[in-house]
This record gives structure tokens, sequence and C-alpha cells, in this order.
């Protein structure tokens, strides 16, 4: 029998309104709402400045060991450790040439993330410091790279690599490349998802400019402070980018439907295994034409799976995720947080946010979109700059923790981890620029000290 002749299952796929109702079932009350924080971090050999391997006595595959004495359950592919878990909710996994990142827990405060992170980096250090590893938090990799950097053993990574440079001349780029610190986020209705998401989009660039810590490329200025942001513009047409149907009159949950099912998809997974569908049509799966699996049909496992595989500044799932920021030093990984969550979770706030951006063109969101990742908060917008600007947004988002009155026992409300940015914005100093004036002053032009300077 060959595989044309199956018949679906009843679990299986075969109309889009199942995959709207699966993003309408993202819906919670405002009083369940809770607040991921998700970092990642370069890691290093402390003798060498390499990037880890997986196998070898102080390889990656030994840092995931060393981390289960602190309660984390191994994730396996076949014999490799792929990923740590926790039962509430929190991973730590490996970006495709080792980063680390910690997906964390679905929180309620700020003060907890804060705590969340903290707690994950002692732990991360203790390992590191019995191995001899060294983490860095930079958007984009510093050193020289003329000698390579490995790929982690990860099946899926294996079909992104081989159909990246298709799409783009900087795909390989991001997967080698880059760290991000994001905040996934939820949302009550439709509606408040629509302007979310138009908020979002609309300040990443901000975001972006805040962020900017990606300045140096093969040990020299790469002429980006943002890098890690500009590699995203040629890294797939299909999957990145601003997303300008957003703001149309019939954005929601249908019309975010319809733009998934027009991406591509990477592959699929079937008992441990990934099967390379690259390029081919969720539309077609769910008619049982993929060429690459015909006769089969996806379930809502598939859905989710193809919904990781997008990349825009802001992804939908069943919450929000704000993509737009490099990673960067710890007080940054808790402010990037406080930043979308005093933003959107006040309606206030998300009001004042809403009616800030409401009349910018296209060419305005395509501007930032361009501008930002080379000139951060010089960038000219409105008659002013992107500094401007920010003084603005900020005010909006402190405005919003005010109102969450949420404190720490020490009676802190959580308005104080903006402050980084608020320094920023004030002095228009990015942690990009800082990087650039060590380097052609106290660090006499090597990028070497930021292992030392800059390291968790």
């Amino acid at each position: 029998m060959t595989d044309t002749l199956l018949k679906p299952s009843p679990d299986v796929i075969l109309d889009k309104r199942t995959l709207v109702e699966y993003l309408e079932s993202g819906c919670k009350p405002v009083d369940t709402w809770r607040i991921g924080t998700e970092h990642e971090k370069f890691a290093y050999y402390r003798d060498t400045l390499k990037p880890l391997s997986y196998e070898g006595p102080s390889g990656v595959r030994a840092l995931l060991e060393g981390l289960q004495r602190f309660d984390w359950v191994p994730v396996m592919e076949f014999d490799n450790i792929i990923a740590l878990s926790k039962p509430d909710g929190s991973t730590i996994s490996l970006e495709p040439a080792g980063q680390i990142e910690l997906s964390g827990a679905p929180l309620d405060t700020i003060h907890q993330t804060c705590s969340e992170v903290h707690e994950h980096l002692g732990q991360v250090k203790e390992i590191a410091a019995e191995l001899g590893i060294v983490f860095v938090g930079l958007g984009y990799r510093p050193e020289d790279q003329s000698n390579g950097v490995p790929w982690m053993p990860k099946a899926r990574y294996k079909i992104m690599r081989e159909y990246m440079p298709k799409q783009g001349n900087l795909g390989l780029h991001m997967m080698q490349n880059t760290c991000t610190v994001q905040v996934n986020l939820d949302f009550d209705s439709e509606a408040t998802m629509v302007e979310m998401v138009r908020i979002g989009l609309a300040l990443q660039p901000v975001a972006t400019a805040l962020w900017a810590n990606s300045p140096f490329k093969n040990g020299k200025p790469n002429g980006y402070l943002s890098y890690r942001s500009h590699i995203w513009t040629d890294t797939d047409p299909d999957r990145c980018g601003i997303l300008p149907f957003v703001f149309d009159d019939d954005f929601g949950f249908e019309r975010y439907v319809d733009y998934m099912l027009d991406v591509p998809m990477y592959f699929v997974y079937r008992k441990g295994k990934y099967i390379d569908v690259s390029g081919q049509s969720f539309r077609d799966f769910m008619n049982g034409k993929l060429p690459g699996y015909p006769g089969h049909y996806p379930t809502i496992k598939d859905w989710e799976d193809h919904l990781t595989t997008v990349f825009p500044e802001i992804r939908l799932k069943k919450y929000l995720e704000m993509r737009g920021a490099d990673g960067g030093p710890w007080a940054r990984l808790c402010a990037l947080s406080a930043f979308w969550t005093g933003l959107l979770y006040d309606r206030e706030a998300r009001k004042a946010a809403y009616d800030l951006i409401a009349d910018w063109s296209p060419q305005d969101h395509e501007q930032l979109r361009s501008e930002v990742p080379r000139l951060a908060l010089k960038t000219p917008f409105h008659g002013g700059t992107v500094q401007d600007l920010t003084h603005e947004i900020l005010c909006i988002a402190r405005s919003g923790l005010c109102r969450r009155n949420n404190l720490d026992n020490v009676g802190l409300d959580e308005t104080h981890y903006l402050r980084p940015l608020f320094q920023t914005a004030e002095t228009g100093l990015t942690p990009a620029e800082e990087l650039l004036a060590a380097y052609e002053a106290r660090w006499d032009r090597s990028v070497d000290p930021v292992f030392q300077e800059y390291a968790y």
C-alpha cells in the first residue's frame, strides 16, 4: 500500500477554521496574563575564546549534563541531549551553533522574571566555572570566525541550514552568530491582540535601538549598531519582515492564518524524525498532497511547529513574542520584560502607545526598520530622532508599570527595571556605542577584552 492511499484520522486538520480556532484559544482573562522571558547567550572556552563544540569534556553536552544537578530533566533526540525542562514550563535549549537559551516559565511579575533570570545565570555560571566556560551577552559574535563555528546535532537545524541559503544571504549568519532576548505576553481577545501586534511591530525598532549591542563581526566594527537586526533583512523574505498587513482594517486571527499558510514549510516531525519538506505548502499538507509526505495530513502539533518557523519582529502563537532586541547584559534582560509589559499590559498605556503610532505611514515603518540597525537612537524620524521618540515611549511604559503596582520584598515597584533604558535614552549612547568606544580606546582595537568585561 502506498502513502497516497492513507485516509485521514479524526485528529487531523482539514480546514482553515481549525487553525483560526487554535489561535483564538490563546485568549485569556486579564487576571491570568503572564510574562515569559527568553534569552540567549554565547558560550566559549575560557582559555581559547573559541565557541563550544557539542562533544568533549567541556562541551555543550557536558554543560547540559552538569545543569541536571539543579533538577533539570534532559530532553533527548536520539542519543543527544538537546534541551532541559522543568514542570513549571521553563526550558534550556540549544540554538544552532551552541547558543544557550533559557525559555522562562510564565510568571506574574517582572520581579519574579528577574529572580528567575538571576537563578538561571547562577546555575550556568557554577557549571561553567567547573568546565572552563565563559558566557557573553551580545547580539552577534564578535570574534574572528575564520575557523568556523560548530553546529549542534539537532535534525531540524540541518534542514534549515540547507534551505536558508536558497532564500537569502545572511540566514546562516542568523543561525550561527546571533543572540536575542525576547518577552512573551498574553492577550484577552482578538481586538486586544490586534492592538498589541500593531504597537509591537511599530515600536520594535525602538527596542532594537535601545538594546543595540552587536557592532562587531570577525573582530572588527561591522558598520551597524545592531548587526543582528540587519541580518533579518536578508534571511528569508517569505518569513521575516514587518508584516504590513497587520495595519490593514481586516487584520485578525484569520488574516494571520492566511499569512502562515502562504509561508513555505521546513519539516514534518513524525516518530522522532524530521522529514524535509522545505519550500512546500501547508495548504497542500491539509489536502494530503504534500510532495515530500504524500497521503498524510497535519495535526495541531504540525501547525504548532509551523508557527515557530516564521521570524517577523513580533510572532503570534497562543501568545505574542516580542523579538526585536539584541542579547545583552543581565540588567537589560529584565528591562525588556518591563518595557513591553509596561506598554501592553496596562489599558491606559496601551491606548497611549496606540495613539502615538496611529498616524504612522507604511513608509515610516519601513524607514525605522531599515535605518535603526545602523543608526539606532540617531535615526531621523518625524523631524527629530528615535532618541526623542524613546523618551515618550519609556514614560508611557513607566506609567503602565506604576499602575500595575506590583511591589517586591523591599517595596519597589516594577518601574526600576527601566532605569538602564532611561539612562540610554538620556545619554543617547547605546550598548553598541559603548562597546565601540572601548574598542577604539582602552581595548586598543581588539575585541578580546569583551570576553572579560562583558562576561556574565
